[in-house]
């Protein structure tokens, strides 16, 4: 069966019978390729999609040159839909200002006078209130288009002609760059700056395998920034033509008087709306994301300046803006896509060499294009001019040709052989030009036309006179946009920085001494500053509590909470509450059940390992890096066995070596530390033999320095057993009687 786009070019009219998915897949397919090749994918030769071209197509014929007044915009708009691009008027118009904006476009393309937006988000007037011109960059772009220098073809009504491209020596793709979105494909080229790429370009003009990377430092974006990324990864980036660039705001530090200091930004990444950034960096303030970051202020006039105040002087700015850099689009990705229509309208991804080549090589075709027409009108004008001169020498007899015969042009002709074009001129030439000077003239523009008509062959003929005249093309248009000039200066510098830390918790917060209580019946406070553990304010309980746990912290340190069920709880000490009052039950903090014990509390930071044993003497070692829990349901640690419950955590000192244990029946043994494993979670194993009662404590010590207890009394004595021979003995043995003196609640 043939296919339902197999029509002639007059298709008949009427219904036609076709498989559903074969007629909507094909009729999807030219829709696909009519959004790629015809709307949203730039052409490399130019760097415009159809409707930017239409739009300065437009403009140039209204004379909207630089030297011109400004029109409204409304009158452009109008001209585009009519004439040339029948969509929308808002998308045209939302083209035209892009065009303008002097933060979306390195080099603007258009000149606009009035509210074109800004580069805090807003949008730009209605087009009836806003006008605009071209830009001498544009006229740049569209030089040659009076020189036969591209193809036209007809608009969609087939009324006008508008050009398929422009031709001009201003590398507008990779300068400008662009974005957009086909049907399976997109495209996304940032902005460089044109002095390097015309630098690139005179190089590829005599060495076709030119590292343009030797003259491209890598984007230039209008609002400025940082690109950060390493060499390498620039490199590979415009090797393939994919990738993306770490692009950063540009922030100082500036001191203030009495050892203060804030933060200043003067740039900002490409794309990034500062309206939208000042709201996502208040929300950080108001979210607690960034405690340290303290107020943010728009001090912005033309210029940008952002002012960022810490919470404090003491707070390092390194991790302030490494932390600004992760949390906010003051660091930002622009990503490289060089997806493009090449000269045979097919949409690949090229290199930067390939892109630049292609360019080159369109100029190429453009000068060879624009010297054959201006060699075809110096055939024409030499053909008028010889006219003239034949005239001139043979006046009188022209002029009594002209007087006294019928047919004076046929005459002409025939007697001097000259061309119906000639002597149509001589016939049509004024009085006033029969004066002895004119002749002068006509033979010095007829020496001048055929020597630059011998200078335009021999350039035609000769591929190194091309390369050549293009090179000094290319140098006249970097001229006007060179380094040294307002608009060609680069703005965006290339500095490779390592990518933004992860900010730990204690650099997040302002480090401040407090004392963490917490009373029997599970309610915790934070007191300020490290408090007398034995004073008043400290052992203030409500009635029927008393202390349980108490010692002294910073804000930055996490709190290890493990409960009699085996589950540890992580605490952030800076998010206690306050040392007024009897605080709150820990409860409304992790998600521990009122009837569940609480065994220890102490600082992850105390040790690099714990003791952790049940009141049936099974018990292990655990990295504290394993007990600590993101959420509030907390961590099981230890699963004890039935009618068991978890009753010992002891910190691990680095250089203990045996592990004492004391059980209900008063029974203490000590065996070396490396009997027992280290584990992340379970049961652990048996620590000391039972036949009545079970574990009573346990602890880590140096079996060299022997074990010290306090004397009873309220004497402030310590007694010293300097020998723990007879207690030592391997892991799970009942033990013998502990020393003389100790303790009678079999406390450690």
């Amino acid at each position: 069966m043939a296919s339902v786009t197999d029509f002639p070019d007059n298709p008949p009219v009427g219904v036609f019978d076709a498989p559903f998915d074969s007629a909507l897949s094909e009729r999807y397919l030219v829709y696909a390729l009519s959004t790629i090749t015809a709307r949203s994918l730039p052409d490399v030769r130019d760097g415009l999609k159809p409707v930017h071209r239409r739009l300065l197509w437009a403009m140039r014929l209204l004379r909207l040159d630089p030297s011109q007044g400004y029109k409204k915009c409304a009158r452009v708009v109008g001209d585009v839909i009519g004439k040339y691009h029948p969509h929308g008027d808002q998308s045209v118009y939302d083209a035209m200002v892009r065009l303008a904006q002097t933060f979306s476009l390195r080099y603007p393309l258009v000149d606009g006078q009035g509210n074109f937006g800004n580069i805090d988000g807003d949008n730009a007037a209605a087009y009836r209130y806003t006008e605009a011109r071209l830009t001498q960059v544009a006229i740049d772009l569209m030089d040659g288009l009076d020189e036969d220098a591209t193809e036209f073809r007809p608009t969609y009504n087939g009324e006008e002609q508008e050009p398929e491209l422009f031709p001009g020596a201003f590398p507008n793709l990779l300068a400008n760059g662009a974005s957009g979105i086909a049907v399976g494909m997109a495209t996304s080229v940032p902005p460089h700056n044109a002095a390097e790429l015309l630098d690139a370009a005179i190089a590829l003009v005599d060495d076709a395998q030119a590292d343009p990377l030797a003259y491209v430092k890598g984007p230039d974006f209008p609002t400025g920034g940082m690109v950060v990324d390493a060499p390498a990864i620039i490199r590979e980036a415009y090797a393939t033509g994919r990738g993306a660039f770490r692009v950063r705001a540009a922030i100082e530090k500036v001191s203030e008087k009495g050892g203060g200091w804030h933060l200043i930004v003067s740039e900002i990444p490409y794309g990034v709306a500062k309206g939208k950034l000042i709201e996502q960096l208040a929300a950080l303030i108001e979210d607690k994301k960034l405690p340290i970051l303290g107020d943010v202020r728009d001090e912005s006039d033309e210029h940008i300046r952002i002012v960022l105040e810490p919470r404090s002087r003491t707070v390092d700015a390194g991790v302030l803006m490494d932390g600004l850099f992760r949390l906010s689009d003051l660091e930002t990705r622009v990503p490289l896509n060089l997806n493009v229509l090449d000269k045979d309208r097919t949409p690949r991804v090229m290199s930067l060499h390939e892109a630049l080549s292609a360019w080159v090589a369109h100029q190429f075709v453009v000068l060879r294009r624009r010297t054959g027409h201006r060699l075809g009108r110096i055939a024409d004008r030499l053909e008028l001019v010889g006219g003239y001169i034949i005239a001139f020498l043979n006046l009188d007899r022209v002029i009594e040709i002209i007087r006294t015969e019928d047919e004076p042009k046929a005459v002409m002709i025939a007697e001097f052989q000259l061309t119906d074009r000639q002597a149509e001129a001589i016939l049509n030439m004024r009085l006033r030009s029969l004066r002895k000077l004119e002749e002068m003239e006509l033979t010095r523009e007829r020496d001048a036309l055929e020597k630059e008509q011998a200078t335009l062959t021999a350039l035609l003929a000769s591929e190194q006179k091309q390369r050549t005249r293009l090179k000094k093309d290319f140098a006249k248009v970097r001229d006007r946009y060179g380094p040294e000039t307002a608009l060609g200066a680069r703005r965006t510098r290339i500095e490779e920085r390592a990518a933004a830390r992860d900010i730990p918790l204690e650099a997040m917060i302002e480090r401040e001494p407090v004392t963490v209580i917490l009373s029997q019946r599970g309610w915790i406070r934070a007191m300020k500053g490290h408090v007398d553990l034995s004073a008043p304010e400290t052992l203030k309980f409500k009635e029927g509590d008393g202390p349980a746990f108490a010692f002294h912290a910073h804000t930055t340190d996490k709190l290890l909470l493990a409960a009699a069920n085996g589950r540890f709880y992580t605490l952030a000490a800076d998010k206690l509450p306050g040392g007024r009052g009897f605080g709150e039950p820990v409860g409304a903090t992790i998600d521990l059940d009122g009837g569940t014990g609480v065994v220890a509390l102490l600082r992850a930071g105390a040790a690099e390992k714990l003791l952790v044993a049940a009141s049936d003497g099974r018990g292990f070692i655990v990295p504290t890096a394993e007990v600590i829990a993101e959420t509030r349901k907390g961590k099981t640690v230890m699963t004890p066995r039935t009618g068991a419950k978890l009753t010992v955590v002891r910190t691990v000192a680095p250089g203990d070596d045996y592990v004492a244990v004391i059980g209900d029946n008063r029974k203490l043994a000590i065996f070396p530390l490396n009997e027992l494993p280290e584990m992340t979670r379970g049961q652990g194993v048996q620590l000391q033999r039972y036949r009545d009662g079970g574990l009573a404590d346990a602890r880590t010590l140096v079996f060299a320095e022997g074990i010290s207890w306090a004397m009873g009394g309220g004497s402030g004595r310590t007694r010293v057993e300097a020998d723990l021979t007879p207690w030592r003995t391997a892991r799970g043995a009942a033990g013998r009687m502990p020393p003389t003196g100790f303790p009678r609640d079999n406390r450690f």
